[in-house]
C-alpha cells in the first residue's frame, strides 16, 4: 500500500459490489437512485460493472445518503446485510468458499480487507482455547457506526453460513450499541442467547477449535489459484491508488481549489496524460474536484467554521452558491449540515 493510502483511508479503492447492495437495499426502501448517489461522484451505469471501484470515501458518502433517508431505523443495517453472499465478493469469496478450514477462510478475508463489504477493520485474536473477532469503529463518523455494524455483522454472519452450511458457534457478542428489540435478531443470527450492549468494542467470542473445523467446498489447490486473483487485483488496484491519490492529496492540499493544468505540473505530467490515467482509474479530475470540495465542506462545517467563511475558504463567488453546490452534494443545506454535525469526530479527508 503506498504511502498515500496509508495517511488517508479515505483514498482507499473498494469494489463497488457492496454499494451497489446497498443501492439496492435503498432502493427497496423507496428511495430514488438521485438521492442515494448524491454527492458520490457514482453513475449509476457504474452499479451494474462488476469490475468498477470507488473510494471508501465515495462509499462512506453513499452510506451517509442511505442513513439519512432512511432515517437510521435501527434494524435497518441488518437487514441490508441479509442482502451479502460469497459470490457477490468475486474472487475473494471463491477464495474463501474454497478455503480448507474455517481458520484459512478467516485469514483469506482479513488479509484481503478492501475487497469484504464491511465497512471497519477486524481483527483475529487467539487466546488460550479461546478466539475473538474484535471489530475498529474508529474509522467510521460516530453518525454512520450503527448501521454500519449492524450490515457488518448481518453480512458476516450471512456469508459465513452459506460458506458452512451452518451457523458457526458463538459463545458471546459484546456490542457497542445500544440495546434495542430489534436487536433479538443479533442474537439469532449469531445463535447466541445474549448480548452485550453498550460494549466497548465489537467482539465475537468462541472456541479456538471451531477454527479448525473443514469447509464443505475445501480445496487447497482451488483456494490457492483464487487467493492469487486477490493478490493480482490488489496488486493493480494499488498501482491505480496513485494517481487519483495523489490529485486529492494535491487538491486537499490547495484547499479544494485548483486548475487542472496547476495539479498536472505538479505531478509532472501533460494534462492530456493525467487525463488519460485517471480514465484508466474509472475517474475524472472534475469527479475527484467535487469529492474533495464536498469532503473538505464536510470537514470545515464540522470543525465550527460559518457557513460564509467555508464558501470563502472553498473559493465560492457566493454564499447561495455555495449553499446550492452543498445541497445538491448533501440533499441539506450546509446550515443545518452544520448544526447536526457541529463538534463530531468526521471521516478524514
Amino acid at each position: 500500500m503506498d504511502d498515500a493510502t496509508l495517511t488517508n483511508p479515505s483514498a482507499r479503492l473498494r469494489s463497488i459490489a457492496g454499494a451497489a447492495l446497498l443501492v439496492e437495499f435503498a432502493q427497496s426502501r423507496g428511495m430514488a437512485a438521485p438521492a442515494i448517489l448524491r454527492g458520490t461522484a457514482i453513475h449509476e451505469a457504474l452499479l451494474h460493472d462488476p469490475r468498477a471501484e470507488i473510494t471508501y470515501a465515495q462509499e462512506l458518502v453513499l452510506l451517509r445518503n442511505i442513513v439519512t433517508g432512511t432515517d437510521d431505523e435501527p434494524g435497518l443495517g441488518l437487514m441490508a446485510g441479509l442482502m451479502c453472499h460469497p459470490p457477490s465478493l468475486g474472487v475473494l469469496g471463491f477464495a474463501m468458499m474454497s478455503s480448507p478450514t474455517v481458520r484459512h477462510a478467516a485469514e483469506v478475508a482479513l488479509r484481503y480487507g478492501d475487497m469484504w463489504f464491511t465497512f471497519a477493520p477486524h481483527r483475529l485474536e487467539e487466546h488460550g482455547d479461546m478466539f475473538r473477532v474484535v471489530r475498529d469503529d474508529s474509522v467510521l463518523p460516530p453518525d454512520l457506526r450503527r448501521f454500519a455494524l449492524e450490515r457488518d455483522v448481518a453480512a458476516i454472519s450471512t456469508i459465513q453460513q452459506d460458506i458452512m452450511s451452518m451457523r458457526l458457534p458463538i459463545l458471546a457478542v459484546h456490542v457497542t450499541v445500544a440495546a434495542h428489540p430489534i436487536y433479538e435478531m443479533f442474537a439469532t443470527l449469531l445463535g447466541v442467547e445474549a448480548i452485550e450492549f453498550d460494549a466497548r468494542q465489537t467482539v465475537l467470542i468462541g472456541k479456538r477449535a471451531t477454527l479448525d473445523l473443514p469447509l464443505p467446498s475445501g480445496n487447497l489447490a482451488t483456494s490457492r489459484f483464487y487467493e492469487q486473483q486477490c493478490v493480482d487485483l490488489i496488486q493493480r488496484r494499488r498501482s491505480r491508488d496513485g494517481i487519483s491519490s495523489r490529485v486529492r492529496e494535491l487538491l486537499v492540499r490547495r484547499g479544494g481549489i485548483a486548475d487542472q493544468s496547476h495539479i498536472a505540473a505538479d505531478l509532472d505530467l501533460s494534462v492530456r496524460t493525467l487525463r488519460r490515467r485517471l480514465a484508466d482509474e474509472g475517474t475524472t479530475y472534475r469527479e475527484l474536484s467535487s469529492e474533495t470540495i464536498g469532503m473538505l465542506a464536510e470537514e470545515l462545517l464540522t470543525a465550527g467554521l460559518t457557513v460564509e467563511h467555508v464558501a470563502g475558504r472553498l473559493g465560492y463567488s457566493s454564499t447561495s452558491a455555495f449553499t446550492s453546490a452543498f445541497r445538491a452534494w448533501k440533499g441539506q443545506s450546509p446550515g443545518h449540515f452544520a448544526r447536526t454535525h457541529r463538534g463530531r469526530v468526521s471521516t478524514e479527508v
